[in-house]
């Protein structure tokens, strides 16, 4: 009985030893999974010198502010209205420090809303990065020819109503300063694509997700009050320069909308670099895309008042010249006329 309890309680301790063994694999492998997902969820710093959020304290009124507002934008207790449901309205706001993050993420809190039906109602806001910053323009209250990374909801279809995308649509585009963005096409010659995304008039929170990591573009939403991001657009080989400045801006026309910014929030990523990866980085001094060409345009915008101005002068100045040139000639032609006949 003895010896039989020995074997017993020998194999009980195998078992033991191999139950411990599973377990210590299997946890093992949980934290390599772990540690593999790291490398697509890396750790996020709040960078608050970058962020806007609520009571957007100092906003609009003093120089200690990270941001300041342009245009037609007010602050209100629970956000800052871009635009109100008024026609031919522009207001931004526009972070007052260059930006100097490697790897980066935002997640932007916002509101579309307003009386109009649909398609009768515009003409949605637009997220920056860019070289340039505080300038008015058309570009959903921004400047064209602009330098830097836009993100565009565009809720207003100005093309065709009747073409493949659904609006409001989100989309991207990187410009080099001298490429413009056409409105009238919404922006389809430029841009890297996007998605539908049903995000006015809705009784939910609404957010859009932007990551710049390893020189890759990824914009995810939640859109659906579902509190959970989706996928929208993903474009390898995005180089963006440093320096550059973050804004939000909006604009409406002939048709309107409210354009709310609830809450700009930027987290720093800390991602491993090989040294491999350190060695073979180069400054980026002007912004493109790997897969693409961006195209330099020159687009005839129509003469100035200065220079129709000069135009008439030299005009002018030419035609005297000519007079005087064809009256001393038919001169000299009369004086040798004269001489022959006597």
């Amino acid at each position: 009985t003895t010896g039989r309890s020995v074997r017993l309680t020998g194999s009980t301790y195998s078992l033991a030893k191999a139950g411990v063994c599973l377990a210590l694999a299997v946890f093992l492998a949980a934290v390599e999974r772990s540690c593999g997902n790291n490398a697509y969820e890396p750790e996020e710093f709040l960078k608050r010198e970058y962020s806007l959020t609520k009571p957007y304290q100092g906003l609009g009124s003093s120089t200690t502010s990270h941001w300041e507002l342009m245009g037609n934008a007010m602050i209100m207790p629970e956000h800052v209205r871009l635009t109100p449901d008024l026609q031919s309205r522009q207001g931004a706001v526009w972070s007052r420090l260059p930006f100097y993050v490697r790897d980066w993420e935002i997640q932007v809190h916002f509101k579309i809303h307003g009386q109009g039906k649909k398609n009768l109602n515009g003409d949605g806001l637009a997220l920056w990065l860019t070289k340039e910053r505080m300038q008015i323009g058309p570009v959903f209250g921004n400047i064209n020819y602009f330098t830097g990374l836009g993100i565009f909801v565009d809720t207003y279809p100005n093309e065709d109503k009747h073409q493949e995308r659904s609006f409001p649509f989100i989309s991207a585009m990187v410009g080099n300063g001298s490429v413009a963005y056409d409105h009238d096409r919404d922006g389809r010659n430029v841009d890297l694509g996007g998605c539908s995304a049903s995000v006015r008039n809705v009784d939910y929170d609404t957010f859009l997700l932007i990551r710049y990591i390893r020189n890759t573009l990824t914009i995810m939403m939640d859109v659906e009050g579902k509190q959970e991001w989706k996928d929208c657009l993903e474009v390898p080989g995005v180089h963006m320069p440093q320096g550059y400045f973050f804004g939000a801006s909006s604009v409406t026309g002939d048709l309107s909308d409210n354009h709310d910014l609830i809450s700009f929030k930027l987290f720093e990523l800390a991602v491993e670099r090989t040294l491999e990866e350190l060695e073979n980085e180069e400054e980026v001094l002007i912004p493109s895309v790997d897969y693409r060409d961006i195209p330099v345009e020159v687009v005839d915008e129509g003469m100035g008042v200065l220079s129709i101005f000069f135009l008439f002068i030299f005009s002018v100045v030419g035609l005297v010249l000519l007079i005087v040139a064809l009256l001393l000639i038919h001169q000299r032609w009369k004086d040798r006329s004269r001489k022959r006949f006597y």
